[in-house]
């Protein structure tokens, strides 16, 4: 009866320790889900991470923008005439324009005649940017550098590098086309060095030039 008494008092401890297993199981079940959203919250930390590489792939991109805007062409140009200093300049950018390479050299004089040019044509690397005087202002400045605007049987002479094409279809045997071909040619070349460059220009040729030596210097 002993040994019975204490099976029955043995059976009715464990029926005792049966709901505080399962709370502790219950405890232990709950901390590995605690855990598992703790390591769920290391995810989100991640992509925090993720987000800061983002912004260093945009900054890089940033960079790369900056570079690519320093690396812009930079272009060498002479620009004289009637100009506050003449001279040779570096230009760096975008859509470089006549106009651009005239404002570096100190933008125009008032005598400046910038009727025949084209100030919203592009530049290129080497290129000479003449701005040519008024006529009379032309003519003054020829009269007292020595008499290159002498007087000879047909008026004065016209200088090929500063006149208009208004002012070039004066000469014999030249016309509109040709006075325009004229002006194209100094803006997209640089000023002629001697009356015999002249040729140089499409539909001038020895003939015509023969004619028109007489008329003109530089």
């Amino acid at each position: 009866m002993q040994r019975a008494a204490k099976g029955g008092l043995a059976r009715r401890l464990l029926a005792g320790r049966v709901p505080a297993l399962m709370a502790a199981l219950v405890v232990i079940c709950l901390a590995g889900v605690l855990l598992t959203l703790g390591r769920g919250g290391g995810v989100t930390i991640e992509r925090s991470d993720g987000g800061e590489a983002a912004a260093g792939q945009e900054s890089d991109a940033s960079e790369g923008g900056e570079a690519a805007e320093t690396e812009a062409p930079v272009l060498v140009v002479h620009v004289d005439g009637c100009v506050a200093s003449p001279g040779v300049y570096e230009l760096a950018g975008p859509h470089l324009r006549v106009n651009d390479a005239v404002e570096a050299a100190g933008g125009l004089l008032p005598e400046a005649d910038t009727s025949q040019m084209n100030l919203a044509a592009g530049l290129a690397d080497g290129q000479k940017v003449l701005v040519p005087a008024r006529a009379e202002e032309g003519a003054a400045a020829a009269a007292a550098g020595g008499g290159a605007a002498s007087q000879t049987g047909v008026g004065s002479l016209v200088n090929i590098n500063l006149a208009t094409a208004d002012q070039l279809q004066a000469l014999s045997g030249v016309g509109e086309a040709t006075a325009r071909a004229i002006v194209e040619d100094r803006e997209a070349h640089g000023p002629f060095s001697s009356v015999e460059d002249l040729m140089r220009v499409s539909g001038i040729g020895q003939k015509k030039f023969d004619k028109l030596k007489g008329q003109i210097c530089v």
